[in-house]
């Protein structure tokens, strides 16, 4: 019986035939064991702050500016500066929210960042 070579055309196809397969089951698995709300896990066990509840719907931006600044500097699970973690904290709470954020609510928000710096005393 002669012995057939295979081309490289063939090695390539079998090879990427085994390695689809793979993929395939990896991701089905890996799909279920992520969390559904990833934001929320971010928020509640890193290394964020301990936010006052409801802080982002409050009605004045003054109000949540002092809110954001007083949780900032008690906090004890910050990695940086209190004015640093406290801006972020509020993009974070902006880029989450996304095109399902009210309009009279983000400019609010973005109030709020014109507030926490003259807070701090960034102006």
């Amino acid at each position: 019986m002669a012995h057939v070579r295979k081309t490289t055309q063939s090695r390539k196809t079998a090879a990427r035939r085994k390695t689809s397969a793979k993929r395939s089951t990896g991701r089905k698995s890996s799909k279920r064991a992520a969390p559904k709300r990833w934001s929320q896990h971010v928020t509640k066990e890193s290394d964020a702050l301990d936010l006052k509840r409801g802080v982002f719907k409050l009605t004045s931006a003054k109000r949540i500016a002092t809110s954001l600044k007083r949780s900032a500097e008690h906090s004890s699970r910050r990695k940086t500066g209190a004015y640093r973690s406290a801006l972020s904290m509020l993009t974070f709470y902006i880029n989450r929210a996304g095109k399902t954020l009210p309009q009279t609510q983000r400019t609010r928000l973005e109030r709020a960042k014109v507030e926490l710096k003259r807070a701090f005393g960034k102006e």
